[in-house]
């Protein structure tokens, strides 16, 4: 069993979630809510490996303004334009399955993909 406390780990993952995140819709049988869910997962994971990477204890949680608050708590700065990344909790679990939520059109799914990706390069500059 691999350790759970292997930040590299952590960040291939989110790197993993993002580039599935940006696989092209090219058919009907890809909705951009499941697109939008590898999005929110990197965004997840990259503040989980932030968190392992300075020795910050957090829950099992998909709540992303959660994590960035437990990060700010121990005094890490987390600049507006990463902290929007909390917008994306609902995509782990609200557009996950069939319901009553709002299609999520390309220029959402576009906007999720590029705080993601924000996200994803911050982090990465951060534990380096």
């Amino acid at each position: 069993m691999k350790k759970t406390d292997d930040f590299k780990e952590w960040l291939s993952r989110a790197k993993s979630n993002l580039t599935l995140a940006k696989e092209t819709k090219q058919n009907n049988y890809i909705y951009y809510e499941d697109l939008c869910f590898e999005a929110q997962q990197c965004a997840e994971k990259s503040f989980k490996d932030l968190c392992i990477y300075n020795n910050i204890s957090f829950p099992k949680t998909h709540d992303i303004y959660y994590l960035i608050d437990i990060l700010e708590e121990r005094g890490i700065n987390i600049p507006s334009k990463i902290r929007i990344a909390g917008d994306l909790s609902d995509y782990s679990s609200e557009t996950r399955y069939p319901g009553d939520y709002e299609e999520v059109d390309e220029k959402e799914y576009k906007r999720v993909i590029k705080i993601a990706e924000e996200v994803f390069n911050w982090v990465s500059k951060r534990i380096k």
